[in-house]
């Protein structure tokens, strides 16, 4: 595990590379939210524990769902969107009208698949994971890259210009390549000047 950001009330940390790639959020308050699960193994939960209680299993798509036995057999709640259906055995089912802390919320953006969503840092320096809504291209930085198996191209874009609005410093995706994926500071201005070549 290597830690990618730090604050005085919170930590990512990257877990594997993926893909899709694993995150762990270490919160003052939600305490250990894994984005995506990794493969179940002792030595990975162990590892996860020393940084932060493992609270949550986040997942954005159903791309990330793996071992979720594993994982809720060690005390964590799997949380996926209300129209993720193909993934079973969910704690709970979130949309825009959740919270999971005060400054911790989920964002909508289906498309890649019906109920890819992102879980969103809300307080400055404003950070989102966006799952497989957003995909590293050539800049480095997450852009919009259509797939053959898309459950609606059209949708993703729209929510994607949704976020053309907010202000935010960093983005992580269900891509990381080591040394090459950018992901901020700086990531909403560069979403801003792709969403203008998009819609140029």
């Amino acid at each position: 595990m290597d830690r990618v950001l730090a604050w005085h009330d919170r930590a990512i940390w990257l877990v594997e590379s993926g893909p899709p790639a694993v995150y762990y959020l270490a919160d003052r308050d939600a305490g250990g939210v894994l984005v995506n699960a990794p493969r179940f193994e002792a030595c990975v939960y162990e590892d996860l524990a020393r940084v932060a209680p493992l609270h949550f299993v986040f997942l954005p798509s159903r791309f990330g769902a793996r071992d979720l036995d594993a994982w809720r057999s060690v005390g964590a709640r799997v949380l996926a969107s209300t129209e993720e259906e193909s993934v079973g055995d969910v704690d709970l089912r979130v949309g825009p009208q959740h919270k999971l802390t005060r400054t911790i919320d989920f964002i909508p953006i289906p498309g890649r698949t019906r109920g890819t969503c992102g879980l969103r840092l809300k307080n400055k320096p404003g950070v989102l994971f966006l799952g497989p809504a957003l995909a590293q291209a050539g800049s480095g930085w997450p852009e919009l890259v259509e797939a053959a198996d898309d459950y609606s191209y059209e949708s993703r874009l729209i929510g994607v210009v949704g976020l053309g609005g907010q202000a935010f410093e960093y983005l992580f995706t269900d891509t990381f390549v080591r040394g090459q994926t950018r992901f901020g500071p700086g990531a909403d201005a560069a979403l801003r000047d792709h969403i203008g070549h998009l819609l140029a």
